[in-house]
């Protein structure tokens, strides 16, 4: 892992928009489904997943989701269900009600917040499964109250025959019976715009290859979006406190993911800086993802020596990690200075994943520096506000002037004479 000074590190990002062959493949795939629905989603299941399929096959049934049970570990449901029960708990405490508020001129003003009727629920099933990944879009979705939750997810998951079975249990625990076997682009057009199978959402979340990425880019406007999502990242700021083992363990526990993942150590003592280091390389050796780390430690890892805490502070703040672990003697003392971080992780048993799988909070986090202006997925991706207002004649009578006044200024002569046909004939009718 290289061990660089801070000035000679490149902080920029780089979204990832796809080349441009990827890009017309995806919206030739979209604008194909939504012309033809079915019959395009399955000739494209077919063709790009080698799975032969007829539209009453797409959906996943009762029977399987039961069969699942019988090849999972029954260690595994109850590792399962106990993350449920966390990370329902945490979103519950984020639900918010509607309000209303009485003026002393009669007038109340409110927002009405409900929950969307209908959300898609991407499932990956490429190079892993992510069963974890099912609870973190499904339960804040609802615990938010939406009444209609679909998910979708390839026919085949890493390669081999069939959804993998910890994807359909974990489904099951959180309580999902709306599954479709149908994964890439063509499942995203089918959930924007729906076929004669698939009904259509209000919005799509969850993770997916490029593909997936472009056709969400591609729908969004007809359907919410939750985020074009990045290859995930990592960031260690430690002292020399810092056990050098757990910090190599935790870069790899994101190097593992991708190519792409990004794992950085931030430290200001170069002698942590070697020895984690030397961890990273000694821990590899026995990793079964081994080549998909090793590639991520090359291409995308770093272990960057700043002079002080204070200043990797400011590296870190200006990297705006997905995930952020303070391994350093007081972590309470400098959390209150992180400005950007999607999650923050406080000491040396707060490994990034206890927040990944079973802590509560959710594990879909900003990425490529997104943190600056973005935050975790939680119950207010699942709802929609109306502002409510009602305004009482007092109150018109006295404002009405400044509204008209606002209006004109902006040329808008008939949003003022609405108002001014009102005031007029409340002065008729004193007269």
């Amino acid at each position: 892992m290289k061990i660089v000074p801070v000035e000679d590190f490149d902080l920029r990002r780089e979204v990832e928009y796809g080349t441009p062959e990827q890009n017309a493949a995806a919206k030739r795939i979209v604008q194909d489904v939504k012309q033809e629905g079915d019959a395009a989603l399955l000739r494209y299941t077919e063709e790009l997943d080698r799975t032969k399929l007829t539209a009453s096959g797409l959906r996943v049934t009762e029977e399987e989701l039961k069969a699942a049970y019988t090849k999972v570990e029954p260690s595994f449901v109850e590792a399962i269900s106990a993350a449920a029960r966390n990370i329902r708990a945490f979103h519950e405490r984020e639900k918010r009600n509607s309000w209303m508020d009485l003026q002393p001129d009669g007038s109340i003003l409110g927002q009405i917040i409900r929950p969307l009727k209908r959300v898609g629920v991407y499932v990956p099933g490429g190079k892993a499964a992510y069963p974890s990944s099912v609870l973190m879009n499904v339960i804040p979705a609802q615990v938010a109250g939406v009444p209609e939750i679909v998910m979708v997810t390839p026919p085949a998951t890493g390669g081999k025959e069939g959804i993998n079975p910890y994807i359909l249990v974990a489904a099951a625990e959180a309580g999902v019976h709306e599954i479709y076997r149908v994964g890439g682009a063509q499942a995203i057009a089918a959930l924007a715009y729906g076929t004669e199978t698939i009904a259509p959402v209000d919005k799509i979340c969850g993770p997916g290859n490029i593909y997936v990425a472009l056709a969400k880019r591609e729908v969004y406007g007809a359907v919410d979006i939750d985020s074009i999502a990045g290859p995930s990242e990592i960031v260690v700021l430690a002292d020399e406190q810092a056990d050098p083992e757990f910090v190599a363990a935790d870069l790899l526990s994101q190097a593992e993911h991708d190519e792409m993942a990004s794992a950085i150590l931030v430290t200001p003592s170069r002698q942590l800086a070697d020895a984690v280091a030397a961890e990273v390389k000694r821990q590899l050796e026995s990793l079964p993802r081994r080549d998909i780390a090793a590639a991520s430690v090359e291409g995308y890892g770093a272990i960057i020596v700043v002079e002080t805490l204070k200043e990797g502070i400011s590296v870190v703040n200006r990297l705006a990690p997905e995930h952020l672990e303070l391994m350093v003697q007081d972590p309470m003392a400098i959390v209150g200075l992180i400005e950007n971080a999607g999650a923050i992780f406080l000491g040396a048993y707060s490994s990034e994943p206890v927040g990944d799988y079973f802590a509560g909070p959710n594990h879909i986090i900003p990425t490529n520096g997104t943190a600056r202006f973005s935050s975790p997925v939680d119950v207010d991706d699942f709802i929609k506000k109306s502002s409510m207002i009602y305004y009482s004649k007092e109150a018109l009578l006295k404002n009405g002037e400044a509204i008209m006044e606002l209006a004109r200024g902006e040329g808008l002569e008939a949003h003022a004479r609405a108002i001014e046909v009102r005031l007029k004939r409340e002065i008729e009718r004193r007269d």
